[in-house]
């Protein structure tokens, strides 16, 4: 094992940066290798966790080439810390939700922090939480399917991750399938290609409940549409539940077939508001206790002021624990570190697209629309374009934000935009223009 793992960290360092290298994945360790699981330990709990969130598929890639295997991944952390349980400095993903063993296919993971009791509720996600939960207490029964809709970093992926914890504690030997909606393309797709539908029939309809995410991306993909048609049927006949999540209500999602939309619609659709100001310092101090903080109520309040997007408030937790390890926090000390965050952590995608509408004098429906006239393309690619170098979003983020476009249209646009910025002064004006716009409107 210890041979295997030098050479998994040797291909690794090649691939991310020395820092990066020296800083988080040098320092863990290959602990066992049982059948196709690997347990990989880190130093401490928040190392484990950011490796696994930034670094798993590149640890898994190299490792199946190394094993010849297709590896589940577990990591561990080598001390505890408050947030874990006393028994054990043990695995995120414990092996009981690891499907793998089950199913014979890719791992698909339930984030054991992502329950009920570590999640904030206020007015904007309050009846999101209510259905969940009366989901989870009679599966199957209820609200089936339960379909959670709402724009980026809302809660939504907490909320069904909560639902199949919670099963799990009253029923351990349950059947839990979590994956996206890419992932469940593509299981669909190399069915086809290997000849083995039955097979991947067999493993979605026998599940106790099946969470799929991002179900926007089911748009013009029909053979996909069709497996997850019958599996829907099937799963519902046995009342087994489903939980489905979206950037958008049904209604909205185009090119969807009409029986399968209507499948979508016969459940509860819930729409799940960005979190306003009381419950953004909520999930500061329930959060901050899983990094070993301790925020006082002043503390969270003063970066809730700041920072806006639930996602963005965890990412700044992380960077508040690596800048100031083992010292003191202080109000001082957070409103320097808010002084230099990104304009990621402040501005929110709708201020962009709002702006760029503004601009360019049309509306949201007509640059997030399938249309591609003229008058739109260009708008089209600077929102692109500000959404990935001013917000920080990544490629696939905003071609949901935006339609549910490919990722590959977004980075051409991206790109396009970035070289017209820097030959041409007519374009540099008019983001310089739409940048003040959103600077001005952030500060009223």
């Amino acid at each position: 094992m210890e041979e295997i793992w030098k050479s998994v960290l040797a291909e690794i360092e090649l691939e991310v940066s020395k820092a990066i290298f020296l800083t988080f994945l040098k320092s863990t360790q290959l602990l066992s290798l049982d059948g196709s699981t690997a347990t990989i330990s880190a130093p401490t709990f928040i190392t484990a966790e950011y490796i696994e969130k930034r670094y798993h598929p590149l640890i898994k890639k190299v490792l199946d080439k190394k094993t010849g295997k297709n590896m589940s991944l577990v990591f561990v952390s080598q001390n505890k810390t408050p947030s874990q349980k006393k028994e054990s400095s043990g695995p995120l993903f414990t092996k009981d939700v690891l499907t793998e063993a089950k199913n014979n296919s890719k791992p698909q993971r339930v984030r054991l922090d992502y329950t009920f009791e570590t999640l904030a509720v206020s007015e904007s996600n309050q009846l999101g939480y209510t259905a969940a939960n009366t989901v989870a207490s009679s599966p199957g029964t209820k609200y089936n399917p339960l379909l959670l809709y709402g724009t980026v970093g809302v809660g939504k992926t907490h909320l069904m991750h909560a639902v199949a914890n919670k099963l799990l504690e009253e029923k351990h030997n349950a059947t839990i399938i979590y994956l996206t909606t890419e992932e469940f393309t593509n299981e669909v797709v190399e069915a086809i290609r290997d000849k083995t539908t039955a097979q991947m029939r067999k493993k979605f309809r026998n599940a106790d409940i099946l969470l799929l995410d991002d179900i926007q991306f089911l748009s013009g993909k029909e053979r996909v549409q069709e497996e997850l048609f019958h599996t829907f049927n099937t799963l519902v006949d046995k009342q087994k539940q489903i939980i489905l999540s979206s950037d958008r209500p049904p209604s909205e999602i185009k090119k969807i077939e009409a029986r399968l939309a209507s499948r979508f619609e016969g459940g509860l659709s819930v729409d799940i508001e960005p979190p306003d100001f009381e419950l953004r310092t909520a999930i500061l101090l329930i959060k901050s206790k899983k990094y070993g903080m301790e925020l006082s109520l002043e503390e969270a309040k003063t970066i809730a002021e700041k920072v806006l997007d639930a996602r963005a408030l965890e990412g700044f937790l992380l960077k508040l624990t690596a800048q100031d390890p083992g010292k003191e926090i202080s109000i001082n000390f957070i409103s320097k570190l808010l002084g230099k965050k990104d304009k990621s952590s402040i501005i929110r995608p709708d201020d962009v697209i709002n702006s760029v509408c503004s601009f360019f004098n049309i509306k949201p429906t007509q640059l997030k629309g399938s249309k591609r006239n003229s008058f739109l393309v260009k708008p089209r690619h600077i929102c692109m374009y500000l959404l990935k170098e001013d917000v920080g979003l990544t490629h696939v983020e905003i071609g949901n934000l935006l339609g549910g476009r490919d990722h590959t249209t977004v980075m051409y646009g991206v790109e396009k935009v970035a070289h017209q910025a820097s030959t041409g002064e007519k374009i540099k004006e008019e983001i310089m223009f739409i940048k003040r716009k959103i600077s001005d409107d952030f500060q009223q």
